[in-house]
């Protein structure tokens, strides 16, 4: 899959070098032109194909949204998640322990082969799943009927196509 980087527009005055902070996370951005292999998911539909699942997980009750929820959750039933969508931004700088406790679902996440998901917007993914407060986590519980999506199943391709690289990408959620 080709990664385009994209970097901000940086005033004349400070330039954005190739090993800034700037110039990685832009990098991880997945918004480059559709793929021309027919095995691979096109980039910019990895955004709408996220919102259809978490639309369809929240409509039959699979979803679990929020840092807290989503641990006890896992802590009770690991087993039973299938996704894990974790925001990059728009999260509560006030609050240390959240970063901690991400990292910490994260990692449970990987011990359970649970596959995880960063979004760019904590904002888009809690409009999203119709949250009365901007929340930085969701889980998406399997299907009842073991009977994936077809959403689900392209979201599976596209995690086990990134599942061994160091730093996952960040998806850019759709507007709407």
């Amino acid at each position: 899959m080709v990664i385009a980087t994209q970097l901000r527009k940086a005033s004349s005055s400070s330039s954005i070098g190739e090993d800034s902070i700037d110039a990685k996370l832009a990098g991880m951005f997945l918004d480059a032109p559709p793929s021309t292999h027919d095995d691979e998911i096109p980039t910019e539909q990895i955004g709408i194909t996220v919102r259809r699942t978490l639309v369809s997980a929240n409509y039959e009750a699979r979803a679990i949204v929020g840092l807290s929820e989503s641990i006890n959750a896992l802590s009770k039933t690991p087993e039973d998640f299938l996704f894990c969508f974790l925001a990059t931004s728009g999260t509560d700088g006030s609050a240390p322990g959240n970063h901690m406790h991400q990292v910490l679902l994260e990692a449970f996440c990987f011990e359970h082969d649970i596959y995880i998901i960063k979004v760019d917007s904590a904002e888009k993914l809690s409009r999203m799943l119709g949250a009365h407060r901007v929340e930085s986590c969701a889980l998406v519980q399997k299907g009842w009927k073991d009977i994936a999506t077809a959403a689900e199943d392209r979201l599976v391709d596209y995690c086990e196509e990134h599942w061994d690289n160091p730093v996952k990408p960040i998806v850019k959620l759709p507007e709407k």
